[in-house]
């Protein structure tokens, strides 16, 4: 039936990463930037790990115990054996797992991901093929419009200005698809002297 792509707030959410290897490195990686509190669990560390900010690194096997109060987990051990106990005991508890290379254990797929500015995009291929989804994150990352980002937080900004001065939902859909188009004409952002004499042209058409 496929995977469903839930968008989660982070911020503040405590996760377990069991592993301290390259695999644990790049999840790890991943998952920094969105605010998760992360504690990350292996008897020892490649030096990466050890040198991020924002982590708590308990150098020990895992332990069932280490379970209680997360609200995610990524079991990223060098043993397959391993992970499926991580995996298991995290079915028990209900908390979401994700077991590296072992689709099966998953209750969730780790995508890959495109990021610029505001934009997260999140692909996954339901585990066929972990080598197609980093082929497509390339290609949509290679063709996004330069300044894609300064351009979405510009939008982002004029929202209250847009809500304010057009009532009807039709005209903000219109001039939404209007600006967005401006901006990537250009190549870049508007300021909010331009998004207001656009607002203006549109008041005086009505």
């Amino acid at each position: 039936m496929g995977y469903f792509p839930f968008f989660v707030d982070l911020t503040g959410v405590p996760g377990l990463v069991a592993g301290g290897g390259t695999v644990a490195l790049r999840k790890v990686e991943a998952l920094l930037p969105f605010g998760a509190e992360l504690t990350v669990v292996s008897p020892a560390f490649r030096p990466e790990l050890e040198n991020l900010p924002g982590l708590t690194l308990r150098r020990e096997s895992f332990r069932e115990e280490m379970l209680e109060g997360m609200a995610f987990v990524i079991a990223a051990t060098d043993d397959r054996a391993v992970n499926r106990e991580i995996a298991r005991a995290c079915r028990a508890r209900k908390i979401p797992v994700n077991a590296v290379d072992d689709r099966e254990a998953c209750t969730f797929l780790f995508p890959a991901l495109v990021r610029e500015g505001p934009l997260t995009v999140g692909i996954s291929t339901g585990g066929a093929s972990p080598a197609a989804a980093a082929w497509l994150r390339r290609t949509i990352q290679n063709d996004l419009p330069e300044n894609f980002g300064e351009i979405l937080r510009c939008l982002e900004r004029a929202r209250p200005l847009v809500r304010a001065r057009m009532e009807r939902e039709a005209d903000r859909g219109a001039f939404w698809k209007e600006l967005l188009a401006v901006c990537l004409d250009r190549g870049g952002p508007l300021s909010e002297r331009e998004i207001l004499e656009r607002l203006a042209e549109k008041e005086g058409m009505a």
